[in-house]
C-alpha cells in the first residue's frame, strides 16, 4: 500500500514523511487513540497497538532507495530515537489526518474528554448502583 498525500516534517533535524490514513484504518486509529491514551482507563497495550498502526503510515528517506515505513517497533525505535521525537510525530499525524485536531486542537480535544469522563462514569455507576438497588416486595 502507498503513503496517501506525502509530507515532509523535520523534527530535531531529521526529516520524517507524514501520509493520510487510508479510510477502513483511519477509521481504527482514530476510534482506538483517545480512549486508549487516557490515563489510568486507557489500556497500554491497545495504545501501542494503536499508535505502531499510526506509524505504518510513516517514513524516513533512504538516500537512493524508496523511504522506509515504519512498520514495527525496532524500526520506529531506530528511527525515532526517543519517546518525546515519537510523541512528536503521533501529535502530528493526528493533526495532518484529523481536520479538528488543527491549529492545536489536539490538546483541547484530550482535555474536554478528560473533563467529561468523571460525568460519564459517575452517571454509569449510579445507573448501575440503581439496578443493583432495587428492591421488590417480599412474597
Amino acid at each position: 500500500m502507498n503513503l496517501i498525500e506525502q509530507k515532509e516534517l523535520d523534527i530535531n533535524g531529521k526529516i520524517f514523511i507524514l501520509s493520510k490514513f487510508p479510510a477502513v484504518q483511519g477509521r481504527e486509529i482514530i476510534a482506538k487513540y483517545p480512549l486508549s491514551s487516557l490515563p489510568k482507563l486507557g489500556d497500554y497495550a491497545v495504545s501501542e497497538e494503536t499508535m505502531l498502526k499510526l506509524m505504518t503510515f510513516v517514513a524516513v528517506p533512504i538516500e537512493g532507495a524508496n523511504p522506509q515505513r515504519l512498520t514495527n517497533k525496532d524500526l520506529v525505535n531506530n528511527h525515532t530515537g526517543d519517546w518525546e521525537t515519537l510523541a512528536r510525530i503521533e501529535m502530528a499525524m493526528l493533526e495532518y489526518n484529523c481536520s479538528f485536531f488543527q491549529n492545536g486542537r489536539l490538546s483541547t480535544f484530550f482535555d474536554s474528554i478528560a473533563q467529561k469522563i468523571p460525568q460519564w462514569i459517575t452517571k454509569i455507576l449510579t445507573d448501575l448502583s440503581a439496578q443493583s438497588s432495587r428492591t421488590e416486595k417480599q412474597p
